[in-house]
């Protein structure tokens, strides 16, 4: 089977489990709260849901050995994604979407976990590594397709129930087109355990920056679409944000893809202070500030999860599903703050803003981490990392 033919698969499989199982609830959330499902504060709860399940999924991923566990995991995490969003049609209020967004969670996690691990081996086996890197502009690409999908029902007059009709059988098409071609699990190869503390010491200060990463962007991913909302007082211009970050962060990853030169760390702080920025323009307001924070934020956004694997695979290029799991669970940790600061900040600020700013300080920390280099091992990651 074609290299090209099952990366490109990949792409496809991460644009479905991510865009629609992942982020759906993003241009939901606006409708979810006019039909008084839940409010603001209930809805970053929501959120939070969706995130814990997302670090079950990734942790549980990391002890996936075996090619049967790792094909059960991958496949039923994309039928999860389908069916999950597909019973979603039929929730009405805050527990039984909390529950299904906790599912899509753990389904969009493993789904991701085992792509990047299958795709990442499989393109430097043949030495396509940048078209390897491309198969992270899939969620981008998917985030582009729930915001059309979002506009076009705004449109039609549809609400919330319809369109997650719409996404699961987008879903459904998806999966059913790209279920032959993905990647096949191997045997896992033995290695010598001889990672030294400096590659031990790089990957867990990478999990603290990809956490730290992991609350800083969560808050404009989660809350743009209903930002965008009170700004446009529910017109259809606000459906355009979301469609517009998706694609942002799609280009993002092949621009960082063509790169010939530079270390990789540097990449990544740049993409990281740059989405700092876009969280302040989103608290300056307006259409503009809007405008800003879709273009800092959306483009960087996948080209640093993209970053921060490569970086993984340079410190320890034969531990890539297990580093892919750790780093996805310390980035899942940083996620479920950042929602549970947003819920706070709207309950007692009656806004997003103290959570906004927040978010930028922990984006701009994470840049300085990663040029510093000197960051203690955090201990939650410590005891995933042996536990791997």
């Amino acid at each position: 089977m074609s290299p090209f033919v099952q990366l490109l698969a990949s792409a496809v499989a991460l644009m479905m489990a991510m865009g629609i199982g992942r982020f759906a609830l993003t241009p939901q959330l606006p409708r979810l709260i006019a039909e008084g499902q839940f409010d603001l504060t209930a809805g970053g709860l929501v959120a939070a849901a969706n995130y814990l399940g997302y670090f079950l999924g990734a942790v549980d991923g990391m002890f996936a050995r075996q090619p049967a566990q790792v094909r059960l995991r991958l496949h039923g995490g994309l039928w999860l994604c389908v069916l999950l969003t597909l019973a979603s049609a039929a929730a009405d209020g805050f527990w039984s979407h909390l529950l299904l967004r906790f599912g899509t969670g753990v389904a969009s996690a493993w789904v991701l976990v085992m792509i990047t691990s299958l795709s990442q081996q499989l393109a430097n086996a043949h030495g396509r590594q940048r078209l390897g890197a491309l198969v992270f502009a899939g969620p981008g690409v998917g985030i582009a397709v729930t915001g059309l999908l979002a506009l076009g029902a705004h449109l039609l007059g549809l609400g919330s129930p319809a369109l997650w009709l719409i996404y699961a059988m987008a879903a459904l098409v998806m999966l059913l087109a790209v279920l032959r071609w993905l990647p096949r699990p191997q045997e896992p190869a033995p290695v010598a355990s001889n990672s030294g503390p400096t590659q031990g010491n790089g990957i867990g200060r990478l999990g603290l920056v990809y956490g730290l990463y992991g609350i800083g962007y969560i808050l404009p991913a989660t809350f743009l679409s209903q930002m965008a909302n009170q700004q446009f007082q529910g017109q259809w211009m606000a459906d355009l944000f979301w469609p517009a970050f998706g694609l942002s962060a799609a280009l993002g990853v092949v621009l960082v893809s063509l790169r010939r030169s530079g270390r990789t760390s540097a990449w990544l702080t740049a993409t990281l202070w740059l989405q700092g920025l876009g969280v302040l323009a989103c608290l300056q307001g307006g259409g503009i500030g809007l405008g800003l924070g879709v273009v800092l934020c959306g483009g960087p956004f996948l080209a640093c999860m993209q970053l921060v694997m490569q970086r993984s695979r340079e410190l320890a290029p034969h531990a890539t599903q297990r580093n892919a799991g750790l780093l996805t669970a310390c980035f899942a940790l940083g996620q479920l703050s950042g929602p549970l600061l947003a819920a706070l900040s709207s309950h007692f600020s009656g806004g997003l803003q103290p959570a906004l700013v927040m978010a930028a300080a922990g984006l701009g920390l994470a840049g300085v981490l990663v040029l510093t280099g000197a960051v203690p091992l955090p201990a939650s990651c410590t005891g995933l990392r042996r536990a791997g």
